[in-house]
């Protein structure tokens, strides 16, 4: 997602960046030709997405939601099936165990009910456990469920039920194709977008090694507000949420301290943040693709190793200026010889 903004801000559209591909992966060292997806592929997916009464919106079309679309690693193109204008309110995002229990599952429906009739829209994930009660308890006044499979694959299959009811009075989003089935890699993805979309995450009730921290991380490198509900030391279900308030998170014990936290900010919009540049597109020469010497993408590629490094310390590693060095790390990303491990962090990309 950020090679394709940079893609996109640097040559104005897709057709001029889509025709730079082969150039800049073959400076970056690739050896064999960058696959692009082929048209009729492209065609054929946004018809599926229309049979299933999915709409398709890309970063730079109005109704894309604003507060992804200020993150680093927002999703080029949406999928949604249910309200388009849900996106508009402010919206807090509740997750948690799987394997909840009683107590958690009132309290995550407590929290829920209260931040809805608030006026925030309620995100989650529509798993088993804290989602599934969150949702429902929302459903009246407006939930998001965010899927790591296509807006069409209802999972786990159990949910069907609260699916048909979210589509119809909510919305679900995924980046995925219709018709994908997720992997156990898309579901740390999926949880970025929850993030993403909400101004604050609420935890209810997740182990020390939950995918729930996932989410909770991702709220934090968004700058987005992380919450923790305390739970007792003994249950393995409150150690991640216990260790998350030692950490610095939040402490809450009802939905008015949410709602205290967020109050200042809930009404100021989208944070700013480097989307896309949509005036870029313009009718005209297409730019010169930029270059670097190979001099100086010897330079950027020794300064990077396995540990994450930012462009600050690449410059003063490298005394290259930034220009150059984005430059560089665009080819190198192009080429899968390097990866992203955070917001603006870049590392050598390990052999499997």
């Amino acid at each position: 997602p950020v090679s394709f903004r940079e893609l996109i801000n640097h040559f104005g559209g897709a057709e001029r960046a889509l025709a730079a591909l082969p150039e800049l992966s073959r400076r970056g060292g690739r050896s064999s030709r960058l696959r692009v997806c082929p048209l009729s592929d492209a065609e054929a997916e946004l018809e599926a997405a229309e049979k299933i009464g999915a709409a398709a919106i890309f970063t730079i079309e109005p109704g894309y939601p604003r507060l992804l679309a200020a993150i680093e690693v927002a999703p080029p193109l949406v999928y949604v099936k249910g309200r388009t204008d849900i996106f508009e309110p402010p919206a807090v995002a509740i997750v948690g165990s799987r394997e909840c229990s009683a107590a958690g599952a009132k309290l995550a429906s407590q929290f829920a009910a209260r931040i809805a009739h608030a006026g925030y829209i309620v995100v989650s994930g529509m798993a088993r456990g804290i989602d599934r009660v969150a949702h429902e308890a929302s459903l009246d006044r407006g939930t998001i469920a965010v899927l790591a499979g296509g807006v069409d694959n209802i999972y786990p299959p159990e949910h069907a039920k609260l699916y048909a009811s979210i589509a119809e009075r909510g919305a679900i989003i995924s980046e995925m194709a219709p018709g994908f089935t997720p992997r156990g890699r898309d579901f740390p993805r999926r949880n970025r977008i929850i993030a993403g979309l909400a101004l604050g995450v609420v935890i209810v009730e997740a182990a020390a090694r939950s995918g729930t921290l996932v989410t909770a991380r991702y709220a934090g490198e968004h700058g987005r507000e992380v919450f923790a509900v305390p739970g007792h030391p003994l249950d393995p279900r409150a150690e991640g949420t216990n260790n998350l308030i030692k950490s610095g998170a939040t402490l809450v014990t009802s939905a008015d301290d949410v709602l205290e936290v967020l109050k200042p900010i809930a009404g100021l919009g989208a944070p700013g943040g480097d989307a896309f540049d949509a005036s870029a597109a313009v009718i005209g020469a297409a730019p010169a693709i930029p270059e670097v010497g190979d001099a100086q993408r010897a330079l950027v590629l020794r300064a990077l190793g396995p540990a994450p490094t930012d462009l600050d310390a690449m410059a003063l590693a490298t005394g290259l200026p930034p220009r150059d060095i984005r430059i560089a790390l665009l080819e190198l990303d192009l080429a899968g010889r390097i990866s992203r491990p955070g917001p603006g962090l870049f590392a050598l990309r390990v052999a499997d």
